[in-house]
């Protein structure tokens, strides 16, 4: 699910090959308009949450045809969000070795970062807004069908820790502070064949901005040429 201070969201796969990868901003109009298509928001977090698969496969889990899927595809990968992978088998299928009957994708794991707010075009900010309007709907959605699910999942029913809160921060203070938060995720990070048994993909989701400026109090006599009237004393 995701940076400057500037641009507190970076997407990070669950997956990847690299402890520590270079963040890569994403910049071009193009690329954030091909990520920000709802379709692609939603198979991008399929293949993120539930690992390689094929355009069947997501036309059945998200309800849409074969041809959208693939076609959504090749735009991904164009853009280099997915990229082709080995063959998977999928549950009460056989398996496919390679003979280009299917093709499966995978999520490109990354640090993709987006440009500051003050570095956005008028229409970079639309699209940036859609882009977090749906990525945002998403992951409160999950959230919920969690809460609906949590009798059936066990002792993973009470695993979903929350903070919110308040700290006094200057700006580098909020860059370097979100920084350490990437690491930290970065720290617990590991190819699929260290993943010990019972682990789950555990969606995160960090958000921090400025609170609003505390307006200052009016003199009276602005209260009264605002309103227009005066108050008799009570």
């Amino acid at each position: 699910m995701a940076p400057e201070p500037r641009t507190p969201r970076a997407e990070t796969p669950t997956e990847q090959t690299s402890p520590t990868p270079a963040p890569v901003e994403l910049s071009d109009l193009a690329t954030l308009k091909a990520l920000a298509q709802p379709r692609r928001q939603r198979m991008l977090q399929h293949l993120t949450l539930h690992g390689p698969a094929t355009s069947a496969t997501l036309a059945r889990a998200l309800g849409l045809n074969t041809g959208s899927t693939s076609y959504h595809l090749r735009e991904l990968a164009r853009y280099g969000f997915v990229e082709e992978t080995e063959a998977e088998t999928e549950p009460g299928r056989p398996p496919d070795h390679g003979h280009g009957r299917e093709r499966w994708w995978r999520a490109v794991p990354g640090d993709r970062r987006f440009p500051p707010r003050s570095r956005q075009s008028s229409e970079m900010r639309h699209v940036m807004d859609e882009l977090n309007h749906h990525a945002y709907a998403a992951d409160l959605e999950l959230f919920e069908q969690f809460q609906r699910d949590a009798a059936e999942t066990g002792p993973w029913a009470d695993a979903f820790p929350y903070s919110r809160g308040t700290i006094r921060l200057t700006l580098p203070e909020l860059g370097a502070f979100f920084e350490e938060y990437i690491a930290l995720l970065n720290r617990y990070k590991r190819p699929e064949a260290e993943t010990p048994a019972g682990a789950r993909t555990v969606l995160t989701r960090f958000l921090a901005f400025p609170a609003p400026l505390a307006e200052p109090e009016s003199e009276p006599e602005a209260d009264l040429a605002c309103n227009g009237k005066e108050t008799e004393p009570s």
